[in-house]
């Protein structure tokens, strides 16, 4: 598949007199493929702004390769940025002008047809209120407005930052679904957000950051496969067999936590040896489920494992890059 997006060992450093040396970005790497919906996640401080911003040139890297649309960067980016939409951090817009008029002016200063700001305002759901002040607009339909900025020039690239911030559930959905049309059409987007429960249903792929390094990378179903860790849940015909069955799987290797009423177990490759196991001590199985994980319980094992926060580290000379951009 074509890369639409492509970061090989990108480096970031902040010098400051009270915090020292801190890494922002630190060797990081990124690929996205054409047309997917791609989601980029990472906790507070993780270097996901930072990453953005020095994509659309609002940063200047210390190291690395970055290319947008097959085009290496910064060279080539006045010749992409009007093949990219994108949204980073909070957009502000006139209080006083309407979602028709902000878009206007922005239309105008592209030089795009003014007809393409009436199928955007359809496009986010703002048509009937497209009139109205901005002022008078909840977060939520302020959000939908920042989409709708974004996609003024039909990229080919869709960058968001958090677009479902201030949406009510069922505007989620709505966004959710605009985003599988846009990239079913061909579009790719880029997509930072702290809901990870939509990154899982929406995403095609994932890239998660913690502390300037990239943690976990692809198909959203390969990653979670290759942390489930073999998590099953047994319920025991007796509860009070509980603790003879933990004691049981435990001596055989099996790393066991006790709950009320069952058994939580993990590195089970064949879950039928569970089963065996107990029924040669007498210990009968009323269920036996294979648990399957979550992205929120992926990223949070994988972003609480990661260094404190300001530590130095040196960067991986398997990722770096040379002749990268200079400091």
């Amino acid at each position: 598949m074509t890369a639409v997006l492509e970061i090989e060992g990108l480096r970031k450093t902040y010098r400051s007199r009270k915090r020292g040396v801190r890494h922002a970005l630190d060797g990081f790497d990124m690929r996205v493929e054409a047309g997917q919906v791609h989601g980029f996640l990472g906790p507070n401080g993780s270097g996901k702004t930072t990453t953005l911003r020095t994509l659309l040139g609002l940063i200047r890297p210390n190291g690395g390769r970055m290319a947008l649309l097959g085009q290496e960067l910064p060279r080539a980016l006045p010749a992409v940025a009007g093949q990219v939409g994108a949204i980073v951090e909070s957009p502000q817009f006139f209080p006083h002008f309407s979602a028709r008029d902000t878009l206007g002016l922005l239309a105008q200063a592209g030089e795009l047809p003014r007809q393409r700001v009436d199928e955007v305002l359809e496009l986010v759901g703002l048509r009937d209120r497209a009139g109205e002040r901005v002022k008078t607009y909840s977060l939520g339909m302020k959000q939908r407005l920042a989409v709708a900025s974004a996609l003024l020039k039909n990229p080919k690239l869709l960058i968001l930052d958090e677009p479902a911030n201030g949406l009510d559930p069922g505007g989620i959905r709505e966004m959710r679904s605009l985003m599988r049309d846009l990239a079913a059409a061909g579009m790719t987007v880029v997509l930072s957000s702290h809901i990870l429960g939509e990154i899982q249903l929406i995403c095609d792929s994932v890239t998660i950051i913690s502390l300037g390094r990239r943690v976990a990378y692809g198909p959203v179903d390969e990653v979670l496969a290759a942390h489930s860790q073999g998590a099953v849940r047994v319920r025991l015909e007796a509860v009070t067999d509980l603790p003879q069955a933990a004691d049981t799987l435990s001596r055989a290797g099996v790393r066991v936590t006790t709950e009320a009423d069952h058994l939580m177990l993990a590195g089970v490759d064949k879950p039928a040896t569970v089963s065996r196991l107990l029924a040669e001590r007498g210990l009968y199985v009323s269920e036996l489920t294979p648990v399957a994980v979550d992205l929120e319980s992926v990223f949070l094992e994988l972003t609480a494992t990661a260094p404190v926060p300001g530590q130095h580290r040196q960067v991986d000379q398997s990722t770096k890059v040379e002749g990268g951009w200079g400091a």
